[in-house]
């Protein structure tokens, strides 16, 4: 089969496509003809090196989420027949989605709706699951409270607009760093969209707010632009970090925790987040999200994000601009 594999960590060239033994499902596992691989920025966490939650190890097939069909079965393998369309996360024997056939654990698959794009499939558990978590189970978005959501055009960003609402958010802030993507996170709810980019955009968000800031922050940038998310919080904020697409390089200024904990300390918090752990620690909850989320897309009352297929053999170009800021909606990756 075909991939893209790394065998070093490090820039988007790192990734490569080559010629790898089809993988053969063993028990409990699912063999998926891949039809679209979604690109995350945890991908690019793992590519990079980044710190991240478990081993990467190497060589690796990136990609956790697609969207396909089922190929083969291994041993114990029931409800899954053959031909199937089926969603959800692989990695299973480090059988990444970034390929022609993936692995997965048959109770990660979810069998695709009808009427559902298989493109849009494959990026719903990490992006929407994640956005699902952040603000339902985090969050806990109580009726009439102001969101903050940056990155709003993007994968989770689209989402985090549309659930922020359906919760009962009263206003949606949007983040994001163009006109084209501003107009975009409008589109999908949000009540006012800034340059989260730009400098004094924090203003912007407290004039917006009458000064007193928002209830929940979503960040996602990197540890110098959490210190300005900090001031855009109202008290009894809640600060939610759910990654670094900057990495982690510059970091930090400890000065801007002073007025969080010291002068006057106004009861706010910040929460490190990772789905991941949600998987691991809290997975009944986590799977009450997704069937939240499902049932959200399929009464209609969520709209997944726009696709953009790109050629696997596109996979480091798309790197590049995930990294750039330059992609809106979900990027995926097509065998």
């Amino acid at each position: 089969m075909k991939a893209i594999q790394m065998t070093e960590q490090g820039g988007p060239d790192v990734l490569r496509l080559v010629e790898l033994p089809d993988p053969q499902p063993g028990p409990g596992q699912v063999l998926i003809k891949v039809d679209a691989a979604a690109v995350n920025f945890s991908d690019l966490m793992r590519r990079r090196g980044d710190v991240y939650p478990v081993p990467t190890p190497l060589p690796f097939v990136p990609g956790a989420e697609v969207a396909g069909t089922v190929a083969a079965l291994g041993d114990g393998v029931e409800g899954l027949p053959v031909g199937t369309p089926v969603f959800g996360t692989v990695g299973a024997d480090a059988s990444g989605g970034y390929a022609e056939l993936a692995l997965a654990y048959a109770a990660n698959l979810i069998p695709i709706p009808a009427g559902l794009d298989p493109d849009a499939a494959a990026g719903i558990v990490v992006s929407g699951l994640a956005a699902t978590v952040l603000l339902h189970d985090v969050a806990q978005v109580a009726a009439g409270e102001t969101v903050f959501v940056p990155a709003a055009a993007g994968g989770v960003g689209s989402y985090a607009v549309q659930i922020a609402k359906l919760l009962g958010a009263g206003s949606v802030i949007a983040g994001a760093s163009t006109p084209e993507k501003r107009e975009i996170a409008v589109g999908l709810g949000a009540d006012q969209a800034v340059d989260y980019l730009e400098p004094g955009w924090t203003d912007r968000v407290l004039e917006l707010t009458g000064g007193r800031g928002v209830d929940i922050a979503l960040e996602m940038h990197g540890p110098a632009h959490l210190g300005q998310a900090l001031k855009i919080l109202a008290p009894f904020g809640r600060l939610i970090n759910y990654g670094s697409v900057a990495g982690t390089v510059h970091g930090l200024d400890p000065a801007d925790l002073v007025p969080l904990l010291y002068d006057p300390a106004p009861s706010q918090i910040i929460t490190g987040f990772n789905l991941g752990v949600w998987f691991e620690h809290r997975l009944p909850q986590a799977i009450a999200s997704l069937q939240r989320l499902v049932g959200w897309i399929a009464s209609g009352q969520l709209h997944t994000p726009k696709t953009y297929p790109f050629p696997l053999a596109d996979a480091a170009e798309v790197h590049r601009l995930l990294e750039d800021g330059a992609t809106t909606g979900k990027v995926v990756l097509k065998p």
